[in-house]
């Protein structure tokens, strides 16, 4: 059995970010994770991807993303960029682990894999915000002819079968995806709420950097601007899919209520259809691996007051709106990593 100060499970930009202040501690810790390279769940998203923060706000604590600070990275360039960042302050990773259970036994946590057993004094669970896929029961994909598929699966339009194409969900990447496959296929997006579109640039800058310089990006949940902030439907950013919808060449339709063959029901009593669905429809949380009382909500969610647990040692991070709207993004997750050393410096000198 290993033991170590800290243990953070997860090494994306959460983790990531975390080791970034940990090393600086000089505390013995090491970062876990499932994939065999750093990056990987990066490179295993769709081909086109291309992020919508631009360089500048793509970059994690003490090492800027090279490249021209106001373009745009591709998937791929985050992947170099995460792992570059792992080799620049050689942090300690153990890669194709998998974490199975996580509990705590006379004051020191355990932590078992699939590599073996690890103990701790203090953990912090950095699996960030995309964990298990979500596809709304209205669909049972078992026994229908169709092709479906989560958006967390499509690769490219060549992988997708037939003409016509339904795209599940609102956000960003159901907008790319959909944008995408128009250029090739007959594409309807289903959307069961207004859309609000943001542009990439405004007054010449990007909108990343006005959002910074008013305040919002970073605002607190427990500000006025971050409770205001907080309410505001994501919207989705560049005006492509905007533009596509004005023409006709994405046609739109309101929320799906079910499937059933190859055919679609929607919230407004039309059907249509469809070769293939993609469902854009997001993540849920995934933590039926922490066996410790008082870590989850009945909604199976953290509990925790900026990351901090009830359970003494016990830290999240990368949660979405975790206390800004950045948090989950690459250009907050560092500030509410550094918020958290001070309580796992504390805790550890009164060992």
């Amino acid at each position: 059995m290993n033991d170590y100060d800290v243990v953070i499970i997860g090494g994306g930009q959460a983790g990531l970010a975390m080791g970034y202040y940990l090393k600086q501690q000089q505390f013995s810790f090491i970062l876990l994770d499932k994939n065999d390279r750093i990056g990987d769940s990066w490179r295993q998203r769709y081909d086109s991807l291309v992020l919508f923060t631009p360089r500048k706000y793509s970059s994690l604590p003490g090492l800027a993303m090279e490249g021209v600070e106001n373009d745009f990275p591709t998937k791929e360039d985050m992947a170099t960029y995460l792992e570059n960042y792992v080799n620049h302050f050689e942090l300690p990773v153990k890669g194709n682990t998998e974490v199975k259970k996580l509990r705590k036994q006379d004051g020191a946590f355990h932590i078992e894999t699939n590599n073996g057993v690890l103990r701790c004094k203090q953990v912090i669970v950095a699996t960030g915000a995309f964990q298990k896929s979500y596809i709304p029961v209205v669909s049972n994909s078992e026994n229908q002819p169709l092709y479906q598929l989560h958006s967390s699966q499509y690769r490219s339009p060549k992988n997708i079968p037939g003409n016509s194409v339904l795209v599940v969900g609102g956000g960003n990447s159901g907008a790319q995806i959909a944008v995408e496959l128009s250029k090739e296929k007959n594409v309807t997006i289903a959307i069961g709420h207004p859309i609000k579109f943001l542009p990439l640039h405004l007054f010449g800058k990007s909108i990343f950097s006005l959002l910074d310089k008013l305040g919002l990006l970073y605002a607190g949940v427990d500000t006025w601007k971050g409770k205001w902030f907080q309410k505001q439907s994501d919207p989705i950013f560049g005006k492509e899919l905007k533009t596509l919808l004005k023409n006709k060449k994405v046609l739109i339709k309101p929320k799906v209520v079910s499937v059933t063959g190859n055919e679609v029901l929607f919230e407004d009593d039309s059907k249509e259809v469809f070769d293939s669905i993609i469902w854009s429809t997001g993540f849920v949380p995934s933590y039926d691996w922490i066996h410790i009382d008082g870590v989850l909500s009945v909604e199976q969610k953290p509990t925790h007051t900026r990351g901090v647990t009830e359970v003494k040692g016990l830290y999240f991070l990368g949660l979405p709106w975790q206390y800004q709207r950045g948090s989950a993004l690459i250009c907050g997750v560092g500030r509410d990593a550094e918020y958290l050393v001070s309580f796992i410096v504390s805790l550890q000198g009164s060992n």
